[in-house]
C-alpha cells in the first residue's frame, strides 16, 4: 500500500495557535506507505542493529520485532506480569545496548512496564538477553523495581547515552491534573539520603533519571540538595521523549498543561520548573493552583476545573517561584496570551508523545541536518525544530509536516536518512487533514513511513 502525495507536502513554519496566517511555505517531496498494521497501541520503535525495527506494544505487553521491507512481525518477548489498565500504563520504553549483535556477548535489551506490588502500579526496568537464532528476549533481570507508576503521566521512555548510561523518564503522575487533582505533585520534590539507602523512590516522580547498565546509581550523577540518586534532572510534567545527539547533547519533549508544550535540553542537576512553571517564566496562560492544598474546602469536595477554580485553591504565579538551577525550555509549541480561550478553541497543545533527532548530514535531507523531530498526537503532524550548530538554542520556530489523521506516537529513523518510521495509535481525537478534530484514524496501530523523494 504505497501512495505518492499527489502535490508536494508543506512544510509550514509554525506559528502559534492563534495566528491566522501561515509563513516561510517550504516544499519538499515525500512519499507515504504503511510498513505494517495490526499493532496494539505502539509505543517505542527503534533502529535496531539487524535492519529491524523493535517496537513496544503497550497494551499487547509485548516486545516486537518488525521487518521494514515487507512489514512481517516476530514476537521478541511477551511480559505477561505488566500491568495494564488505561491510558498510559503497561509495555512503555525500550533501549538496545550499543553493542548488540556485535558478537562481544553483550546482547542486552533494556524495557520499562508498569507491574502491580501491594495491589499499587510500580515501574520497572528489565533487561533480557537477546538471542539471535531464536529471535527472543530471554534471561530477564530486573534492574530497578519500585519506581512511580500510575494512571497518567507515566512517562517511562529509555534511552542510552554516548556515557552508557541508562536514561529513564518518569512522569508526574498526574497530579494535581484530572482525576488526580488532590494529589499532591511531587516534581520538585527530592529524595533524602534516608530515602535513597531504604530504596523509596517516592520523589522521584516528575525527573529524568540516570543509571548504570546494572541499576546502581552512577557515582557521578548530580548531588542536589546534598543528596546523589538517581535523578539527573527534576521538575518535569510528562516527558515522554528522549533523544542524544552525536556530541552527547541530550534532549527531551514534554507535555503541557493544555499550552506550553516544551522541548529541553536536559542537563545535570537543572530544574525545569513544573509545577511552578509551564514553559517560559512568562506568566501567560497558566499558574500554578495547588488543589491538594485547599482551604478551607478541602478538595476531595472540589470538581477539577482547568478554567473555573475555587477560591479556596492556592493560586501562585511563575514570576513568583525562583530557583538558580531554573533551566528554561529550548522552545515552546503554543504559548498563548492570557486571553486565550480554551473553551472555545481547545487546548493549546500538540501533545508530543517521543523525540527523534536527525544527525545525518552527507546524503541526507537537505536542510535537516542537526534537528529535532517530534510527533504530535492531538495534531497529527510531525514537527522539525532546527538547532544550532552548538546544539544549545533553537533556531526559529517549528516546521509541520506530515498532516494525517493520525496520532502520532512515536518516530525512529533510517539510517539511510532518506525514511523516517512514525508509530500511530490505535484510537483516540486527533486533528484530521482539514483541521477538523475527528477520532476516525486513518491509520490505527501501525507504523507508516514518509521517504524522501530528490526531486519533489
Amino acid at each position: 500500500m504505497t501512495r505518492h502525495l499527489s502535490t508536494s507536502l508543506l512544510l509550514l513554519a509554525f506559528v502559534p495557535i492563534v495566528a491566522q496566517s501561515t509563513q516561510n511555505v517550504v516544499q519538499e517531496s515525500f512519499t507515504l506507505s504503511v510498513t505494517t498494521t495490526g499493532l496494539e497501541y505502539p509505543w517505542e520503535i527503534t533502529w535496531g542493529p539487524d535492519g529491524h525495527l523493535w517496537v513496544t506494544e503497550r497494551t499487547a505487553k509485548r516486545v516486537t520485532r518488525v521487518n521494514p521491507v515487507d512489514g512481517t512481525k516476530n514476537i521478541a518477548v511477551t511480559i505477561p506480569e505488566a500491568f495494564q489498565s488505561v491510558a498510559q500504563d503497561g509495555v512503555l520504553g525500550l533501549a538496545l545496548h550499543p553493542r548488540l549483535l556485535q558478537e562481544v556477548g553483550e546482547d542486552y535489551v533494556y524495557v520499562a512496564f508498569t507491574y502491580q506490588e501491594d495491589s499499587r502500579p510500580r515501574l520497572k526496568v528489565r533487561r533480557f538477553f537477546y538471542d539471535s537464532v531464536t529471535r527472543t528476549l530471554e534471561s530477564p533481570v530486573d534492574l530497578i523495581v519500585g519506581l512511580p507508576a500510575h494512571d497518567d503521566h507515566v512517562a517511562g521512555r529509555l534511552a542510552i547515552g554516548r556515557d552508557e548510561k541508562l536514561y529513564l523518564t518518569i512522569g508526574d503522575q498526574g497530579s494535581n491534573w484530572l482525576q488526580n487533582h488532590c494529589n499532591l505533585n511531587l516534581a520538585q520534590d527530592l529524595p533524602t539520603a534516608s530515602d535513597v539507602q531504604a530504596r523509596n523512590w517516592a520523589s522521584y516522580e516528575g525527573k529524568v533519571l540516570r543509571l548504570n547498565f546494572d541499576g546502581s546509581i552512577p557515582s557521578d550523577n548530580p548531588s542536589i540538595g546534598g543528596v546523589r540518586s538517581h535523578i539527573f534532572s527534576y521538575g518535569h510534567r510528562n516527558p515522554q521523549g528522549l533523544a542524544f545527539a552525536l556530541d552527547g547533547l541530550l534532549y527531551a519533549s514534554e507535555h503541557g498543561p493544555s499550552t506550553d508544550d516544551e522541548l529541553n535540553l536536559i542537563e545535570s542537576g537543572q530544574n525545569y520548573g513544573w509545577p511552578l512553571v509551564a514553559g517560559y517564566q512568562d506568566d501567560q496562560s497558566y499558574a500554578y493552583f495547588n488543589w491538594s492544598a485547599s482551604r478551607p474546602e478541602s478538595c476531595d469536595a472540589l470538581e477539577f476545573s482547568t478554567t473555573e477554580i475555587p477560591a479556596s485553591v492556592p493560586r501562585k504565579l511563575e514570576t513568583a517561584w525562583s530557583h538558580p538551577d531554573f533551566q528554561p525550555p529550548l522552545q515552546t509549541f503554543f504559548t498563548v496570551p492570557n486571553d486565550y480561550d480554551f473553551v472555545g478553541q481547545g487546548g493549546a497543545t500538540i501533545a508530543p508523545s517521543s523525540l527523534g533527532i536527525y544527525t545525518l548530514r552527507e546524503d541526507g535531507i537537505p536542510g535537516w541536518a542537526d534537528s529535532l523531530l517530534v510527533p504530535g498526537m492531538i495534531k497529527g503532524r510531525l514537527y522539525r525544530q532546527k538547532l544550532s550548530a552548538d546544539g544549545r538554542l533553537a533556531v526559529g520556530d517549528p516546521f509541520e509536516l506530515f498532516r494525517t489523521a493520525n496520532r502520532y506516537r512515536d518516530v525512529a529513523l533510517n539510517p539511510n536518512g532518506r525514511t523516517i518510521y512514525i508509530a500511530t495509535d490505535n484510537a483516540g481525537r486527533t486533528t484530521g487533514r482539514n483541521g477538523e478534530m475527528t477520532e476516525e484514524l486513518e491509520h490505527p496501530g501501525a507504523i507508516i513511513q514518509y521517504t524522501y523523494d530528490d526531486q519533489p
